[in-house]
């Protein structure tokens, strides 16, 4: 793989770093203008739409006949971000699956703090299972806060009984809201994009005085025993990694089958840049293969 290409982005990305004392509505700015400056491919649509009464965006690509669906949830650390500027790292998901993607509006904080999203994306599995939509053809995908929320949606979906989905793939999750994980420290030099004392800014407009170690907000303390198999993937330059290897480990340890996938050298949610990093292409490649695997079983048990 490419030292230069990754040496591009990761100064690419110390430019653009949010400094971790901006107030919110320019974080939110910066990043709508971060991703908008990106034009979406051609071949994709993206269209509103609602499970439930949990508002959407529905990603096709043009000449992907979807026989499956992935549930996305996007990142944004519960306050930023919003369903449509995932469309293109989400519709990479749905072309390696032959699958419609609906990616997940959820409320954010600190207008809507917890359990609003953990609530939305709830409602909006539960909508599309009641569409007819069998949980053997669904699967939940998402990234960094996004990934924390599909973790805490199949421990939220199991305990309120539903039939969970063949898989879960999560990059980068951001599944502990303590900020309790050893690379918080010995990655932040390493790591262009977060740092956790931006993390930290932000934590008490998710959790609004609720307990940031809750079993919703970070999954990393749920059990997880019973889960649909997980994808784990993340970057060995990111104050997250720590998160990652830790829910795997959890996953584990609570016999749910696991598969924690790391790529040195690249940073949070790397599969983002596929376009110009030949690992981040390459990560979606194996999650698609493994993803298609699960959808494949056709309901049957896992072995």
């Amino acid at each position: 793989m490419s030292r230069q290409q990754r040496a591009a982005l990761d100064a690419m990305l110390r430019q653009s770093a949010f400094p971790a004392d901006i107030g919110l509505d320019e974080q939110r700015a910066q990043l709508r203008a971060l991703l908008s400056a990106q034009p979406l491919p051609a071949d994709l649509t993206v269209t509103a739409g609602h499970l439930g009464d949990v508002p959407t965006a529905e990603v096709t690509v043009d000449g992907v006949e979807p026989r499956h669906t992935v549930l996305y949830f996007h990142g944004g650390v519960y306050v930023m971000g919003d369903a449509a500027l995932s469309a293109d790292l989400a519709s990479q998901i749905g072309r390696r699956t032959d699958a419609k993607v609906i990616s997940v509006d959820y409320r954010l904080a600190p207008e809507h703090p917890y359990p609003a999203a953990v609530d939305d994306a709830l409602a909006a599995y539960q909508g599309l299972l009641q569409s007819g939509i069998a949980p053997s053809d669904i699967v939940f995908a998402g990234e960094s806060a996004g990934g924390g929320l599909a973790v805490a949606t199949l421990v939220n979906a199991r305990d309120h009984g539903l039939p969970l989905p063949a898989a879960a793939y999560v990059m980068s999750p951001y599944v502990d809201l303590t900020l309790s994980g050893a690379t918080m420290q010995t990655k932040r030099g390493a790591d262009p994009l977060m740092n956790p004392d931006a993390l930290l800014a932000r934590v008490a407009d998710y959790t609004a005085g609720q307990d940031a170690a809750l079993a919703l907000i970070s999954p990393i303390f749920a059990d997880l025993s019973g889960l649909s198999p997980l994808i784990v993937q993340a970057g060995s330059h990111e104050v997250l990694l720590d998160d990652a290897v830790r829910l795997a480990r959890e996953a584990a340890v609570a016999e749910v089958e696991v598969t924690l996938d790391i790529t040195p050298g690249v940073p949070h949610v790397f599969q983002a840049y596929h376009g110009i990093l030949e690992e981040g292409a390459a990560a979606l490649d194996r999650a698609g293969q493994r993803l298609s695997t699960y959808l494949d079983l056709d309901g049957k048990p896992h072995e």
